[in-house]
Formats: C-alpha cells, structure tokens, sequence
C-alpha cells in the first residue's frame, strides 16, 4: 500500500458508534472525547472526527444503536395482563444487565444538556408509547412509559433492588 493511501475499512464507523457506548458505560458522559473513542477503536483520532464532527453527532448515534437495541419486546403471554407483561419486561431489562440499563439512561437523559440528543429520546418515548397503545389508548400509553421510567430510574438511583410486585401493582393502577 503506497504511504497515505487509506485502507477500505467498511466497519469503522460502527466500531467507533460501538467504542463510544463502551467509554460511556466505563467513564460516564464526562469521560467521552473524541481521542478516548479513538483509543477504545483502536483507530486514528481523524476517523471519529471524520464519521461525527462533533460529539453530540456520536452522542446521536450511539443513543439511536441504544435504542435499537433496546427496542421494547412487548409481548404479552397467553392469560397475562398487560400490567404483568410491563412489569416483568422491566425487571428482565433492570436483572439482565443493570451496567447496561444504566448506560442507556445516561444517553437518554444527556439530552437535558445536549438538545441534539433531544429528537433521539424523543423517538424513543414516541416508539415505546406507539407500541403501548396497540394494547391501550395513547395517553394511558404515555402514562406507563412515564411511569415505567420513573420506577427504573429510582432503582438505578438508589441501588435498591426492583421488585415486580410494586411495579405491577402500580401500573394496574395506571391501566383502571
């Protein structure tokens, strides 16, 4: 390969969206920079600047991969109500990787300080409350997406465990 001639690397920009998510999940919002993401990719500085100018262009994306990943999985089980089905999904998303639910709302809630992330968080909620509503009306499905935040954002703050009875019990009472 002559000297400067750049090597066809299709995956970078994902390996850099990917790099991201795991300096974020280490260090934390305050901990991400362009150099940190580049030395976590194992790539020049120049390719995290060259595939997201800024870092709320990489915030962005690393929040939409989030949120793709993340994507509700609302099915509800023969005989199961849906307050049941949400407050089990919940404990699933909390109990399987709590490093991870945690990760995702430091995105999620970056968009208080960074109005480019606020579209993404808002895709979000929009996606949760559309998927809801096959099951109930719009607004009782905004309800339980607020109140299903809140429950997982009280659990991830104060350390307690989750507890699906007290979840259930108050998204029953969303639902009558």
């Amino acid at each position: 390969m002559a000297a400067g001639a750049r090597r066809h690397d299709p995956d970078r920009r994902q390996r850099i969206i990917d790099a991201a998510i795991r300096v974020v999940g280490a260090k934390g919002i305050a901990g991400l920079s362009h150099r940190s993401v580049a030395a976590e990719a194992d790539v020049p500085l120049g390719s995290t600047t060259y595939h997201f100018k800024t870092l709320d262009d990489l915030l962005v994306a690393a929040l939409r991969q989030a949120n793709e990943e993340c994507a509700p999985a609302l099915a509800v089980r023969e005989g199961e109500d849906l307050a049941g089905a949400l407050a089990r999904l919940l404990g699933e998303i909390l109990d399987a990787d709590r490093g991870r639910a945690e990760l995702e709302y430091e995105l999620y809630l970056a968009a208080l300080r960074r109005p480019a992330l606020r579209p993404v968080a808002a895709e979000w909620c929009e996606a949760v409350s559309t998927a809801l509503a096959e099951h109930t009306d719009p607004v009782t499905a905004r309800a339980l997406v607020a109140v299903m935040d809140g429950i997982s954002l009280q659990v991830l703050l104060t350390g307690t465990p989750y507890e699906e009875p007290y979840a259930r019990e108050i998204l029953t009472r969303v639902l009558a």
